[in-house]
């Protein structure tokens, strides 16, 4: 049995080798074989140098350096595109997950579920993160997979069936996280509480989490579109009765030169619904584009296996 432990890696030039450390201590000598697969998501600090320092320790260790920063979904499913383990699991390098995780999702792996997922039971996090965690997990329950655990998950070990499918997949623009549920295996959960980040500053900026959002919407729900129908519907059913009352009125004589003010804000809000509507409509148009153009999700830039050295 070989157990393959991906680490993205996006500036932790601060925590990776304490992850590492961690890691060999509670998990690596408790294994019968392993691979540790460290991918290098475009940074711009010493994370590449940390690395290498790493694979000179563990022979077991690939380094996979990507051209740029790609985000998360890719360069997990980088690391999961070289991993030639009987199972996956991905480990964040943050210290913000134990790592005994690995082996409680390994045993669950072995007792048949192919998808093992480290749901988060509490967060020792501002009250901000926690309030944006749980509206995005809510929202992906509500309108795209209601198999999406309440408190979300980052952590989860897969077996190779599931590595399979999501090289398969290959989407851009998406959450490599909703995919594997969209996949549909047999799935665990496993609880944990999620530590505060102690070392280094997160990278997980706004800009990147509304992206989330709108690549997990758009990826696995219709209801932007049929929002837009609805709306639409809506809208043209108001001034259709409208119309009528103003013929009424027009034929009653009743109507006077009053009411600009209220003719201005319905077109200012009109208006306003009318780019809302493209803008959402926008998105899968440019979703449809990228896939059409067929770039790949990630590009390697270096490749080190120890194994092939």
């Amino acid at each position: 049995m070989k157990v393959s432990i991906i680490i993205p890696v996006y500036y932790n030039e601060d925590t990776l080798m304490m992850c590492y450390q961690d890691l060999k201590e509670k998990v690596l000598t408790k294994l019968e074989s392993y691979e540790l697969i460290l991918v290098d998501d475009g940074s711009g600090d010493s994370s590449w140098n940390v690395m290498n320092a790493i694979a000179q320790i563990d022979e077991n260790t690939k380094l996979l350096k990507l051209s740029r920063n790609f985000g998360s979904h890719a360069a997990c499913l980088a690391g999961l595109s070289i991993c030639t383990g009987d199972c996956a699991t991905i480990k964040a390098a943050d210290l913000q997950e134990p790592s005994e995780l690995i082996l409680e999702m390994l045993e669950s792996w072995q007792r048949g579920n192919k998808v093992v997922l480290a749901v988060r039971e509490d967060r020792e996090e501002p009250m901000s993160q926690k309030l944006f965690a749980n509206l995005y997990y809510w929202m992906v329950r509500k309108f795209a997979l209601k198999t999406m655990p309440k408190s979300g998950f980052d952590c989860y070990l897969i077996d190779r069936k599931v590595v399979e499918v999501l090289k398969l997949l290959d989407e851009s623009n998406s959450a490599i996280t909703l995919q594997i549920l969209w996949a549909g295996f047999q799935t665990e959960e496993i609880k944990y509480v999620r530590k505060a980040r102690e070392v280094g500053v997160s990278r997980w900026t706004l800009a990147k989490k509304v992206k989330l959002v709108v690549d997990s919407l758009v990826s696995f729900s219709f209801i932007p579109l049929r929002f837009m129908s609805v709306v639409g519907a809506l809208f043209s059913m108001g001034a259709a009765i409208w119309a009528i009352v103003l013929v009424i009125c027009k034929l009653l004589g009743t109507i006077e030169v009053a009411g600009w003010t209220t003719l201005i804000v319905i077109n200012l809000f009109s208006s306003g619904l009318i780019m809302l509507t493209l803008g959402i409509l926008g998105e899968y148009v440019w979703r449809t584009l990228d896939a059409s153009r067929k770039r790949p999700v990630f590009i390697v830039d270096e490749l080190i296996d120890n194994n092939k050295v």
